[in-house]
């Protein structure tokens, strides 16, 4: 199978995000979308903010899989995902007095915060739509390794055989995989937060998935193509839990802060 093109090899990272819940879960939301972001929009080295809200309501889009747990479980769903890209990797030594403050920041909104990062560029933005033609409609897929197959044969399995597949049923408007390392609770060890996230319930990688509308997704979902993508997924990974996304709001875009966020 072919690579499919991307359009950019960017430094991102990912921090899940799970909201209090000793207060309404839209004023934690309100507070990450408002004052939260502004603290991170000025961190010194950012190419891209984006804050991906996931609805609250969140089963699991991916169909029922033999062998894969695609089943959200309710008391590890994630509630969004700051994703967060560099203009280099020097950038994050840039931005450490401002990672201070959103550290302090944190315990007004969150009540779990995981950080996942990947090796340098081994993100890919992919090209599957003309420019400017933005989504109406998202969903985010986590995948979590099986423990008989190693980092570094997943990571090749992600780029050169999902990726392509994904882009080749010609049903997306956005396409972004992001592999990470080992995860370390050392990179984001925020004061007052948790930061459990036992062996068993770990991710390994990321997939954005973007349609023209709510109406394109559920019929991706319910396509032969996933039920194809099922079956080479099977052997690779042990969970697919893939989140209805309510919102995308870009903050940060070509290392300038936007005015006000683009969604």
């Amino acid at each position: 199978m072919s690579v499919a093109p991307y359009k950019r090899k960017p430094l991102t990272s990912s921090i899940l995000l799970w909201v209090r819940t000793d207060q309404p879960r839209q004023t934690g939301m309100d507070h990450w979308k408002g004052p939260h972001s502004g603290i991170i929009s000025a961190t010194p080295g950012l190419d891209e903010y984006r804050q991906i809200h996931l609805a609250e309501h969140n089963p699991g889009l991916w169909p029922s899989t033999r062998g894969i747990e695609t089943a959200i479980p309710a008391d590890r769903r994630i509630d969004g995902v700051a994703e967060v890209t560099f203009r280099s990797i020097v950038s994050p030594l840039r931005g450490r007095a401002q990672t201070r403050l959103a550290f302090k920041d944190e315990i007004n909104v969150f009540r779990r915060t995981l950080l996942y990062a990947g090796p340098p560029y081994s993100t890919r933005w992919y090209r599957v739509a003309e420019p400017g033609r933005r989504p109406g409609a998202r969903a985010l897929v986590y995948l979590r390794r099986r423990p008989d197959v190693g980092g570094r044969a997943f990571r090749k399995f992600v780029s050169r055989e999902l990726a392509p597949a994904l882009a080749g049923t010609g049903a997306l408007r956005e396409l972004r995989t992001q592999t990470f390392l080992p995860w370390n609770e050392k990179l984001w060890d925020t004061p007052d937060v948790a930061h459990d996230n036992p062996a068993d319930q770990r991710f390994h990688a990321s997939v954005m998935l973007g349609f023209d509308d709510v109406a394109g997704r559920a019929a991706f979902f319910a396509s032969r193509d996933v039920e194809r993508l099922s079956s080479a997924l099977a052997p690779q990974v042990s969970a697919v839990h893939a989140y209805d996304v309510s919102a995308a709001l870009t903050y940060v875009s070509g290392g300038v802060i936007l005015p006000h966020y683009r969604e």
